[in-house]
C-alpha cells in the first residue's frame, strides 16, 4: 500500500516508528496536500456567496488548481519514500572489486541526484502554490481569512522542508555544476518565501484590525 492511501492515524504511527521512511521529505509533501486543500476550502466557500459575485470565476479556476496541486503533492509523499531507497539500494550493491567500487560509486551519485531532485520539484510546486495561497486569502470569503493564513504557514513549511532535503543530499554530489544550479535556486526560493509569508500576515492583520 502506497503512504498516501494510509489513514491518518496509520501514517503517523509509521511516521514514528524505527524506519527512515516517512521522513522529513514526505512530510513536507503532506504539508504540501495540506496547505492545497486549505486552499481549496476557503476558494469553495467563497463560490456562490452574493458579497463574491464577482471573483467567483478566479475562486473556482483557484480551487480547481489547488485539487490539482493536492493530488500532486499527495503523490510527492511516495515519490519522496522511493527516492530515499534508490539511495539505500545504491549503498547495499557490493564492494568487492576495483569495478564494483566504481559503479557502486556511480549509482549512489545517480541515486542521490534523484532524491535531491524529488524534494527540489516538491519546493517549486509548494512555492507554485505561495500565490495561489495569497490571491485566494485576499480575494476569498473573509470569514475565513485565517484559514488562508494556515494555509500559507503550512505551505512554508512544506518549501522549507523540502529544501533542507535537496541541501542535505548536495553535500553528497559530486557534480559541482548540478550542487551549484540548485543551490542558488534552493537560497532564491526560500528567500522569496518567506518573503511572500510576510506580506500574507501583514495582510490579513490589516484585515483582522479594520473588522474591530
Amino acid at each position: 500500500m502506497n503512504l498516501q492511501d494510509l489513514t491518518l492515524k496509520q501514517f503517523l504511527e509509521k511516521t514514528a516508528n524505527n524506519e527512515p521512511v516517512p521522513g522529513g521529505g514526505s512530510i513536507s509533501a503532506l504539508h504540501g496536500a495540506v496547505a492545497a486543500a486549505l486552499t481549496e476550502m476557503l476558494a469553495n466557500i467563497t463560490i456562490g456567496k452574493k458579497n463574491y459575485s464577482a471573483v467567483e470565476e478566479t475562486m473556482k479556476l483557484n480551487a480547481t488548481k489547488a485539487s490539482a496541486l493536492r493530488t500532486e503533492f499527495l503523490t510527492d509523499i511516495d515519490r519522496d519514500a522511493e527516492a530515499y531507497n534508490l539511495v539505500f539500494q545504491a549503498f547495499r550493491l557490493p564492494k568487492d572489486t576495483d569495478e564494483q567500487k566504481v559503479l557502486r560509486s556511480e549509482k549512489i551519485q545517480e541515486a542521490t541526484k534523484v532524491a535531491a531532485m524529488v524534494p527540489m520539484e516538491v519546493a517549486e510546486r509548494a512555492f507554485e502554490l505561495l500565490d495561489l495561497i495569497g490571491e485566494t486569502t485576499r480575494k476569498g470569503n473573509k470569514n475565513a481569512i485565517t484559514d488562508g493564513c494556515v494555509a500559507m504557514m503550512t505551505c512554508r513549511t512544506a518549501v522549507l522542508g523540502a529544501l533542507l532535503n535537496v541541501r542535505i543530499n548536495l553535500a553528497s554530489i559530486k557534480d559541482e555544476r548540478f550542487v551549484k544550479e540548485l543551490s542558488e535556486k534552493c537560497n532564491r526560493i526560500e528567500k522569496e518565501t518567506l518573503r511572500k509569508e510576510q506580506e500574507l500576515m501583514e495582510f490579513v492583520r490589516g484585515e483582522v484590525r479594520s473588522e474591530k
